[in-house]
């Protein structure tokens, strides 16, 4: 007998959660006109934000309960596939950021992926992997491809496209977004420098031991992202 699954609705807290993050990642220019973040609410549905630029979600628009292994509803971006994709494979991940940041997208099309050579670049050690294909993701082939190159990474990096990065909660995929823009802008400025070398990537045992959560960590850089956000007086962080 097949198993009946109730439609979940997201809670006030969970549709803030969203919209809070989609306006941080525009804030802090890791999207613009296109991206999308998304929510898990249970074993088998995501919240994903309203289908428009993040960075003008409003307080009243709501974002859309998704089926990870359903069709699409009516109006849902074609690249939300992605999130599906992901959530089933890693059903500890519960928070998806697509973004475009400026210094990953410049470096990614040269085919290139950030090493982890500061603090914030070691939550990616031993490696970023490289989904090499300039094409929008579309169908669910092309979904399915992204997430097993991604496999039990915290991100991947698109050639010239962007990139995902997931995490236990979407705003840890928020702040490993900002820090995976910031480890593009190190390797991007030592590259312009001459500076790179193999040298000073982190092993990955220094970097397993830097790559920490204590001390608030993710839930300070969190605070800091939506710092003056209108809904920032309401939320729970």
């Amino acid at each position: 007998m097949t198993q009946a699954f109730v439609v979940p609705t997201a809670t006030v807290q969970q549709q803030q959660c969203v919209r809070l993050a989609a306006r941080a990642l525009a804030r802090a220019n890791l999207v613009h006109a296109y991206g999308h973040c998304s929510l898990r609410l249970d074993e088998k549905y995501f919240l994903v934000c309203a289908a428009r630029p993040m960075g003008l979600i409003e307080p009243e628009d709501e974002g859309t309960v998704v089926c990870i292994d359903g069709e699409l509803p009516p109006g849902v971006l074609g690249e939300v596939r992605i999130h599906q994709q992901i959530y089933r494979r890693r059903p500890q991940v519960c928070g998806v950021v697509r973004s475009m940041p400026r210094d990953v997208m410049t470096l990614s099309a040269a085919g290139i992926t950030p090493e982890a050579r500061h603090g914030m670049g070691s939550y990616f050690s031993p490696s970023v992997p490289f989904w090499d294909d300039v094409q929008l993701v579309r169908t669910e082939e092309q979904a399915l491809g992204v997430a097993e190159r991604l496999g039990d990474a915290a991100a991947v990096v698109m050639r010239g496209n962007g990139a995902v990065v997931v995490a236990e909660s979407l705003e840890k995929a928020v702040a490993l977004t900002w820090y995976l823009e910031d480890m593009a802008r190190i390797e991007l400025q030592l590259r312009c420098a001459g500076l790179a070398s193999n040298d000073g990537i982190l092993s990955h045992q220094q970097a397993q031991q830097r790559a920490t959560s204590a001390g608030l960590i993710f839930e300070r850089m969190w605070e800091y992202l939506i710092a003056g956000d209108a809904e920032t007086s309401k939320a729970s962080v």
